[in-house]
């Protein structure tokens, strides 16, 4: 039997109704492959401040890893790919300062309105994107380096 892995969830609370189905869809992943995962929920405002939080998470040892999820979107000012791009940098710097995975579930959709099919969408995305970083924790866990 494998041990329970112990994982913090950092979530942006901008559009959360969209960012909270990346844990639905990692628990369920997690379950399908029967394993046990202990969860620690962060909010966080947006995107920008998950670095530090995430990164601060990782130094405390006490996480197999640390997920991080967050839906930069265009709100009309030309900055959500440097947002982005800033998130997943401070991401990948925190991961290699503190040796802990820090994996990154922020998406910048290249159109994205809040309308009921873009929701719809993007909730039914997160909730895939959630399978996929359950698929990558558990391999993650299993690498013997």
């Amino acid at each position: 039997m494998t041990r329970p892995l112990k994982i913090a969830f950092v979530k942006a609370r901008w559009h959360d109704q969209i960012v909270d189905q990346v844990q639905v869809g990692f628990e369920a992943e997690i379950k399908r492959q029967g394993r046990v995962c202990n969860l620690r929920e962060v909010h966080v405002p947006g995107a920008l401040e998950m670095p530090l939080v995430a990164k601060k998470l990782a130094e405390t040892g006490n996480y197999d890893g640390v997920v991080c999820a967050a839906l930069v979107v265009n709100g009309g000012i030309y900055k959500h790919e440097f947002v982005a791009q800033a998130v997943v940098d401070g991401l990948v710097r925190a991961s290699m300062d503190t040796g802990i995975p820090i994996y990154s579930v922020s998406l910048t959709p290249h159109e994205f309105q809040e309308s009921t099919d873009h929701i719809e969408f993007y909730s039914k995305h997160f909730v895939k994107k959630g399978a996929e970083v359950a698929n990558a924790v558990v391999m993650m866990d299993a690498l013997e380096i």
